[in-house]
């Protein structure tokens, strides 16, 4: 799995708004001081924050009071989430879904190994919540996965 540059600044931001803000709790946060928090350029950042907007992660207020909010309470928010947001779907084969991939032959398997792949992916963004990234606190299936030192390399 890789992920984009994108990708990762959002779920950055998202963290960054949840430790500091929940949802709908205290003073919005600017984009300024998400960019500095979280070291992302600016100009990259304010694209990323029109994007997670739009598609329902954040609001938004202009004026001298103004700034970001998550949009529902970070524990609503999957990582999935975010990067569908950003991103689109989880699992791309050069750009089909790895149902719509037409293997032949010896390679047929290869379909069923992407769409495992697809669903194992899944299985861990949907349910590590933007809250448990900024607590700190990751559900014990990921803690488990981390600590096998294969992982690691």
């Amino acid at each position: 799995m890789r992920l984009s540059a994108r990708v990762d600044y959002a779920l950055r931001a998202v963290t960054e708004l949840a430790s500091v803000t929940g949802a709908g709790r205290g003073r919005p946060v600017t984009a300024d001081q998400i960019a500095r928090a979280q070291e992302i350029p600016p100009k990259f950042l304010e694209s990323i924050l029109l994007q997670l907007r739009r598609g329902g992660i954040m609001q938004a207020q202009r004026g001298p009071e103004g700034g970001y909010w998550l949009a529902r309470p970070a524990e609503e928010i999957s990582l999935a989430d975010v990067i569908r947001v950003i991103d689109g779907p989880l699992a791309h084969i050069r750009g089909q879904r790895p149902e719509q991939l037409g293997y032949q032959g010896a390679a047929r398997a290869l379909q069923d190994v992407w769409i495992a792949l697809r669903a194992s992916e899944r299985q861990i963004l949907e349910l590590v919540t933007v809250a448990d990234v900024a607590q700190g606190t990751l559900p014990e299936q990921v803690t488990k996965l981390v600590s096998d030192p294969r992982a690691w390399t």
